[in-house]
């Protein structure tokens, strides 16, 4: 493993938060996946009326986020349809390309990186954030609505998956599972 300087240092818990909601997103759908179509769709209770509109929800605003993160102007185009992504395999595709983006862009921090500023376009006007706010701002949104999410699949057939506990020892077999899925190793993940 390599030495992690001080200024790569900064930017550690960033990237182990972009691990970890990628892993939880990937578990959250990969569970919602026991669902039928219509379970997914059908009204539940929750800030957003169905499973599908609330992690719709995750994916229209990490579209908008990462966007930025990256330089972009896609802007509220984000959420020109609220639910995109109806069918569930298209949705988790979606969100596991996202993930991705979100992975690529924290590979990339540094203490530099964190402090500068994040170009938000609000349609009208632009908005001008520091990159590290913006990015706790963006995994707390996440985390949010995957707790809601996770509370509505409670009232399901279907187990919500653990979602809070990044490297539970008692996990080795079905981590080593979902990483091979993702395509990560620990040694991916940890690597600094």
């Amino acid at each position: 493993m390599a030495r992690v300087t001080e200024t790569d240092g900064a930017a550690l818990p960033y990237r182990a938060m972009a691990y970890n909601n990628a892993w939880a997103n990937h578990r959250l759908l990969s569970a919602c996946a026991g669902l039928g179509a219509a379970a997914f769709q059908a009204p539940r209770t929750g800030f957003f009326p169905s499973l599908a509109a609330t992690l719709n929800h995750i994916l229209v605003v990490d579209w908008f986020y990462v966007d930025a993160l990256e330089g972009g102007t896609l802007g509220p185009a984000a959420w020109t349809d609220e639910i995109p992504c109806p069918a569930l395999s298209r949705l988790h595709a979606e969100q596991r390309a996202v993930d991705d983006r979100l992975i690529a862009v924290c590979e990339r921090l540094d203490a530099a990186a964190l402090g500068g500023e994040v170009r938000v376009s609000r349609g009208e006007r632009v908005q001008i954030e520091r990159c590290d706010r913006l990015l706790l701002h963006l995994f707390q949104h996440q985390t949010h609505h995957r707790g809601q999410a996770h509370a509505m699949l409670s009232s399901t057939a279907v187990r919500p998956p653990q979602l809070d506990e990044f490297f539970s020892v008692g996990e080795a077999p079905l981590r080593a599972r979902e990483f091979a899925e993702l395509g990560w190793t620990e040694e991916k993940v940890w690597a600094r």
